[in-house]
């Protein structure tokens, strides 16, 4: 019954670690000029934006 909390906390965890690290490497492909285009380079880029509240207007 003790391990019920710790697995879920670990599950947690690393489903927060993960994401974290996907918004990390969207933000690094992001163009290095600051100047946003309408379409985000790749999918963690899209998904850094989104999360970080950036967007760009056409």
């Amino acid at each position: 019954m003790t391990a019920i909390p710790l697995i879920i906390g670990l599950v947690l965890g690393a489903t927060v670690l993960v994401g974290y690290l996907l918004v990390l490497v969207g933000m690094r492909q992001e163009d290095r000029r600051m100047r946003l285009a309408d379409v985000p380079p790749s999918r963690t880029a899209g998904l850094a934006r989104k999360v970080t509240g950036c967007h760009a207007r056409g």
